[in-house]
């Protein structure tokens, strides 16, 4: 798609890691990356992903005075919850250093944007809900935008393995309605978006097959307007199978019964 010469966008550092960490991006390649975005006049802003131990008063000044414009750090919390980020994604903080990164954050003019996994392995869809649809209430007072990442299945990964076994099957796109809708009914405030990547493939976020695109849509479209009645007419057959998945999951330990 072409942009105007005009049109003002946002940069997004994602580098799978630390943008702020001076091992992954040495201090003087960091200053020379933002002095260079920041000659951009149609730049708004920057959003730049990393984990909480690097967001330091001194970093972010630092970043904030080379780029001359609005910077936000991206955390990938994945949850509230100490338990599930440890045992289930092994992420190595706790809640708790997010929080004092994010009080560092606003002390510094700095918004922060928050990424949270829905159905991690180990957990049944029913726990996975209820674990993004608090995570989201837990967030929220310590950032400006909360992204829902769908997990998905990756080669090579222990999810993969489990996915191949039928010990791990992808969310439902149903479930990510849910924690959408009650995401935003409880915090009407906070931006909450998701993208779907990988939609409607068995090794993605998917339904039953004949009404993933439109869920999918769905989710995007509320993503952008923040109006969950577009979830309103949104329906189908397998939303009951759903319905029964949840609840049948919970006697077979968080094993799928449907894949």
């Amino acid at each position: 798609m072409s942009r105007s010469r005009d049109e003002e966008f946002i940069v997004k550092i994602f580098t799978s890691g630390s943008f702020l960490d001076d091992g992954e991006i040495p201090p003087g390649t960091r200053k020379e990356i933002l002095l260079r975005i920041g000659e951009n006049p149609n730049v708004k802003k920057v959003i730049a992903e990393t984990r909480p131990e690097y967001i330091t008063s001194e970093k972010l000044s630092e970043a904030e005075s080379a780029l001359g414009k609005k910077f936000e750090v991206a955390v990938g919390l994945e949850t509230s919850s100490d338990m599930i980020r440890k045992d289930c994604i092994n992420k190595g903080f706790s809640f708790n250093d997010f929080i004092m990164a994010s009080e560092v954050a606003r002390l510094e003019g700095v918004s922060v944007k928050v990424y949270l996994l829905l159905k991690p392995i180990f957990l049944s869809e029913s726990t996975a809900i209820d674990d993004i649809i608090h995570s989201i209430s837990d967030a929220a007072p310590y950032a400006e935008t909360i992204s829902i990442n769908l997990c998905n299945v990756q080669k090579g990964t222990l999810v993969d393995q489990m996915f191949e076994s039928g010990d791990y099957r992808p969310p439902w796109l149903w479930s990510a309605i849910e924690v959408l809708k009650k995401g935003k009914e409880f915090n009407p405030e906070i931006t909450i978006i998701s993208d779907p990547v990988g939609a409607g493939s068995a090794r993605g976020p998917h339904n039953c097959g004949k009404c993933d695109k439109d869920a999918a849509e769905a989710i995007k479209i509320f993503s952008l307007t923040q109006d969950a009645g577009v979830f309103k007419d949104l329906d189908c057959e397998c939303r009951e199978l759903w319905k029964k998945a949840l609840q049948l999951e919970e006697y077979t330990f968080g094993s799928p019964v449907i894949r």
